[in-house]
């Protein structure tokens, strides 16, 4: 069985060290790494595996591009970090480059993706007010089931997930949940004339990769321009190339009002997020009214502009596209009877596990681990497929080859 996997005695020193020091906040999987370079990362027994994971989408370039490193240590031995009280020669670069990029008027600089949602909620709650001229207080936001946007105070406020929110209260008002990929009842709650935006992930990562029916983006844009709305598309996990196009918003050519950006905008080498709108929105924050340290700083300006530069220039968002159909396509082709559903778009995917056992997506990962292949289960029976989008079709026959090698040991 996989729970009676052998575990070296050099990992178990990693996993000993952290047991002890470390705060119990996470359920990794039992694999220490220690090197990471494209498609692959090395633990420290030196045994090599697919990444099927990319930090949550955050290396979508691959692990430690050339480019992104080299551009990393150029900027790291002239200048790191001034603060905003000061102004550095490449946060103006950064903010051109990444409005053009995107097509926005402004760019709001942050480090973590729950910071950019936090300043997003801000802002759409300033704009309610200032531009949209609701009741002092009243403003509301609407957010969909199933939705995971971080872990701060406020976004956990608004979570359908119980592990989020036991023992955490008294929690931040002024949200209201709705059915995701449901827009009968998203304009149902646009007849409240508090609301001031919509607040959404296009598709759903943490939840499964839950992909939304065709004409639900353009009908969401469509909505909150009828009802004087803002549309506010959480694209940390789905954007930057990872389901085939630039952001998964454009699929259906729609633009938000309020767009937030974080993992790969670097790569995977720094944390660094952004909030793109235009100026009638991001106007609304003056000076003193909200910011970060790091926010902004020189270091993360040369990284962010490598990472989406990289992106663009090595054609991801295409790979992603037709490897990642190729993928679906040869992992129903194994018709295991442990898999229910394989859905995703691009190279954002998940099979839904179906087994008399609660915890087989975790012995299936396991197993995968153990035949060179690293994944992590999401909401139980759901695994997430997410590799870097470097990766080719080569690399993904062997890697279906593994999960049916894996669902083939499961017992």
């Amino acid at each position: 069985m996989p729970s009676t996997l052998a575990i070296t005695a050099n990992t178990t020193h990693y996993l000993e060290l952290e047991e002890k020091y470390g705060a119990h906040n996470y359920h990794p999987l039992p694999v220490v790494l220690n090197r990471g370079e494209g498609v692959f990362l090395y633990d420290v027994d030196g045994k090599r595996y697919y990444d099927f994971l990319s930090g949550y989408s955050a290396v979508n370039q691959g692990h430690c591009h050339p480019k992104i490193i080299e551009a990393l240590i150029k900027q790291a031995q002239q200048l790191t970090l001034t603060s905003r009280a000061f102004h550095n020669n490449l946060l103006g670069e950064y903010e051109q480059y990444i409005t053009a990029f995107f097509g926005y008027e402004k760019v709001l600089p942050m480090n973590s993706g729950v910071e950019a949602v936090e300043t997003a909620i801000k802002l759409s709650r300033k704009w309610a007010y200032e531009v949209k001229g609701i009741a002092a207080e009243q403003a509301k936001i609407i957010v969909c089931d199933g939705n995971f946007h971080g872990r701060t105070i406020s976004v956990i406020s608004f979570s359908a997930d119980p592990a989020a929110k036991k023992n955490y209260g008294p929690f931040t008002a002024g949200f209201e949940m709705i059915a995701f990929n449901d827009l009968v009842a998203l304009e149902k709650a646009f007849q409240d004339k508090h609301v001031a935006a919509f607040l959404f992930e296009p598709i759903q990562g943490e939840a499964g990769v839950v992909v939304p029916d065709a004409g639900y983006f353009k009908g969401v844009r469509d909505l909150c321009n009828e009802y004087h709305v803002l549309m506010v598309a959480d694209e940390i996990q789905c954007g930057l190339a990872r389901t085939g196009k630039m952001l998964a918003c454009d699929h259906e050519q729609v633009r938000p009002d309020i767009l937030i950006l974080g993992k790969a905008l670097s790569g995977g080498v720094l944390p660094v997020s952004a909030v793109l709108c235009d100026d009638d929105i991001m106007m609304t924050i003056k000076p003193g009214e909200h910011g970060s340290t790091y926010g902004g700083n020189p270091l993360a300006c040369a990284v962010a502009i490598t990472a989406l530069q990289i992106l663009k220039d090595e054609n991801m968002a295409a790979n992603a596209e037709a490897m990642g159909i190729l993928l679906r396509n040869e992992i129903t082709k194994l018709n295991s009877p442990f898999i229910s559903e394989v859905r995703g778009m691009g190279l954002l995917n998940a099979i839904v596990i179906k087994h008399s056992n609660p915890d087989a997506a975790w012995e299936l990962c396991l197993l995968l681990k153990e035949n060179g292949l690293l994944a992590k289960p999401t909401h139980g029976d759901k695994i997430r497929f997410a590799p870097p989008l470097i990766i080719n079709k080569e690399q993904i026959m062997a890697c279906v080859g593994i999960i049916n090698t894996s669902l083939k040991q499961l017992v």
